[in-house]
């Protein structure tokens, strides 16, 4: 059996089962605070119509550089940050994303946990990793008394392979390298007993040397846990080794989503090209490969982002209608969709159109499609 026939079974399998978080047409504006009580209102947009399911089990990748809108999603659903509007279903079920009463936040977050990117900035210095540990236990009450207390901490220290238990125990962070203070974080998040995990970006302020060893460790908590995980990073090529989905996201907008070796192996959107392009690969330099995707400036502003599809100012097959509007979905085959003119304005699948742009819509240079 091929490789995409693998592919296509795996993703047909994920459509017959139901996801565990569900976010729809997530729109998230920041109010800017300005002196001028006369200027008109303005705001940072910094999240536009976006829409993921995570499943029981499976990890999705969500990619793009800084400043794209990934960890506002993450905080979004983890309900640190109120959406603007959009609408989110936890087991089908639709999540009150207005509602701030503690009772209601408690029993949300006792199934959906975040991970945060910098793990000594998350961490009380001025508290032992025991009590990092013993409190969600005794928050969700999962602990009875001291001596399940002590034996859970010890059980959760050791899941994240942070042994002997003992010796860490009564720690402080800053007695902790980077890598273990990111262990005692996952720890904390296990202690919740979640089923929804949100990574943002859990390794990129480690030594290259344990990123490995800590992605490993999501993996296989996943697999044992049956866990739903979001995992968030800009190294796009990290995301086909940890998820079976990836979405690419840019200024709030997500372009391409669909099976990570389907996204990674023939990137569609000009962006996703773009970023594959700058990640380093052995075999195209070893021959001699020359990919060229010119991209002009930089990242649009937030506060006034570009009319129609965000990334038509900087992409080198930009039409007019891209300035217009942003493209429906498209949908290529295989999972595999993109929100991009050159493959149609959505309403069909458009798998004929996967590898040569439509007459309508091809430009002089088209994209390269692997």
């Amino acid at each position: 059996m091929s490789v995409s026939e693998i592919t296509s079974q795996q993703t047909n399998a994920t459509r017959d089962e139901k996801p565990i978080l569900e976010a729809e047409h997530l729109r998230k504006i920041f109010p800017v605070r300005q002196f001028n009580p006369l200027a008109p209102r303005a705001g940072v947009h910094a999240v536009e119509d976006a829409t993921l399911a995570l499943y029981p089990g499976r990890a999705t990748a969500l990619v793009g550089e800084s400043g794209s809108g990934k960890t506002t999603i993450a905080r979004m659903l983890a309900r640190i940050y109120d959406p603007t509007s959009g609408k989110v279903r936890f087991r089908g079920e639709p999540v009150d994303m207005k509602h701030r009463n503690s009772t209601v936040l408690r029993s949300y977050r006792r199934h959906v946990q975040l991970v945060f990117q910098d793990p000594f900035g998350s961490l009380n210095p001025v508290h032992s990793v025991r009590y990092h540990l013993s409190r969600p236990l005794r928050i969700f009450g999962h602990a009875r008394n001291a001596r399940e207390e002590e034996e859970q901490v010890l059980a959760l220290l050791n899941r994240v392979s942070l042994s002997p238990a003992e010796q860490f125990i009564q720690k402080y962070p800053h007695q902790l390298s980077g890598g273990q203070r990111q262990r005692v974080a996952i720890a904390r998040t296990l202690a919740v007993q979640p089923e929804v995990l949100l990574a943002d970006e859990p390794v990129s302020m480690l030594d290259v040397s344990i990123r490995l060893d800590i992605l490993n460790l999501l993996l296989r908590l996943k697999d044992e846990e049956q866990l739903a995980l979001l995992f968030i990073t800009h190294d796009i090529a990290s995301a086909r080794y940890f998820a079976e989905d990836t979405l690419v996201m840019y200024a709030g907008q997500v372009v391409e989503g669909g099976p990570s070796d389907e996204v990674i192996q023939r990137p569609k959107h000009p962006y996703t090209q773009l970023l594959l392009s700058a990640a380093p690969d052995p075999d195209r330099i070893k021959s001699r490969e020359q990919v060229k995707l010119p991209a002009r400036g930089e990242i649009p502003s937030l506060i006034h982002p570009p009319s129609g599809c965000r990334f038509h100012p900087r992409c080198p097959y930009a039409m007019p209608v891209c300035k217009e509007r942003f493209p429906k979905r498209t949908e290529l085959g295989g999972g595999h969709w993109t929100n991009c003119f050159l493959y149609g304005d959505g309403g069909e699948t458009a798998v004929s159109q996967a590898d040569t742009p439509s007459k309508t819509t091809q430009t002089t240079n088209p994209p390269p499609n692997d």
